[in-house]
């Protein structure tokens, strides 16, 4: 029987180190005591890894950096993961190179052929969604992590944030404050991030024996406009005391829509946004209640899997779900 290989991962977790000061101290790399160095190689060689002469690991000769392909234009998605994933890779003393496509696929396939050209060691796909993209697998021969924009073969890996986890934190906060009339305003109906969250909140709202004010999910665009009209509709409709929204722009919207018609918040209407963007959530009067998808966290994640597969693992493979958290602020 073949003998297993052994990973980074599990030196480091014997050694009890992050994967980054494992990678540094078996590579021969950074700034680390010789205690904690030699401590790693000695765990490294019990466990069965095999290092040449010098100490180091058969990964030696890498360039050390990574690509980041993303085709998030203005940032808002990318600069979170970004920041996540160098809180990881700064520890490797890894550096990253990033190429905005702008969702061109000629602009993508140009930026992973100068990538590969300069001899990354892996590669971190995102985007400005949830929603799926096309592997790369048959595109870029290095190990590869999706985060936030999932790749669409399951074989790949990707990490993206719990919308519908998320969703329901935001909605069951509601109905811990009281509330018992909630509507649920979203964006698209054909985007993921639309329908899971929605799907999250009605889930606490009838776990809580509750059902949606006015009888369904309203959908519309990612947008304040729409987050003010739907608020006419429903103010037109039916009798509410929360408002789930699905992401903060529309949260700002119903809010805008609330107080030009008289109606406060929170003291009669709560209300809770998704992304807890910080120059919507706090400019907005009251400041929005939001869930915050955790994004560094995602980036982070992504990251360590991916120093995990340069390092020689396979990969998970699959979809990994990082935990939302909701900011509690005055509008609910």
């Amino acid at each position: 029987m073949a003998k297993k290989r052994v990973t980074l991962a599990q030196v480091a977790e014997v050694a009890e180190v992050s994967v980054g000061t494992a990678s540094k101290a078996i590579n021969g790399r950074g700034q680390l005591s010789p205690a904690t160095r030699q401590r790693v190689r000695d765990t490294a060689r019990a466990l069965g890894m095999v290092l040449d002469a010098g100490g180091e690991h058969p990964s030696a000769g890498r360039s050390f950096i990574v690509g980041v392909l993303t085709s998030d234009s203005y940032g808002r998605f990318t600069m979170p993961i970004l920041t996540g994933a160098e809180d990881t890779f700064g520890v490797g003393e890894i550096a990253m190179l990033l190429a905005e496509s702008r969702g061109d696929p000629i602009r993508e396939r140009h930026y992973l052929r100068t990538l590969r050209n300069r001899g990354i060691d892996g590669l971190i796909v995102t985007g400005r969604s949830s929603d799926s993209r096309a592997s790369l697998r048959e595109v870029i021969d290095v190990p590869t992590v999706y985060a936030l924009s999932p790749s669409d073969d399951r074989a790949d890996t990707s990490v993206v944030p719990d919308d519908a986890g998320g969703a329901y934190r935001g909605a069951q906060h509601l109905v811990n404050t009281g509330r018992r009339s909630i509507a649920v305003v979203a964006g698209p109906a054909h985007h993921l991030a639309s329908t899971h969250r929605a799907a999250g909140a009605a889930r606490a709202l009838e776990e809580a024996g509750l059902q949606i004010a006015g009888g369904e999910v309203l959908h519309g665009e990612w947008s304040e406009r729409w987050g003010f009209e739907a608020a006419q509709r429903l103010l037109a409709a039916t009798d509410f005391d929360g408002v789930f929204c699905a992401n903060d722009q529309i949260a700002r919207g119903v809010l805008d829509c609330l107080r030009d018609q008289g109606r406060r918040v929170p003291d009669e209407v709560g209300v809770v946004g998704v992304d807890n963007w910080s120059v919507v959530v706090e400019a907005a009067r009251p400041a929005i209640t939001s869930v915050d998808l955790n994004l560094r966290a995602v980036g982070r994640r992504a990251a360590e899997l991916l120093v995990q597969m340069i390092a020689g693992d396979a990969g998970p493979g699959g979809v990994e779900l990082v935990d939302c958290t909701l900011v509690a602020r005055q509008s609910a």
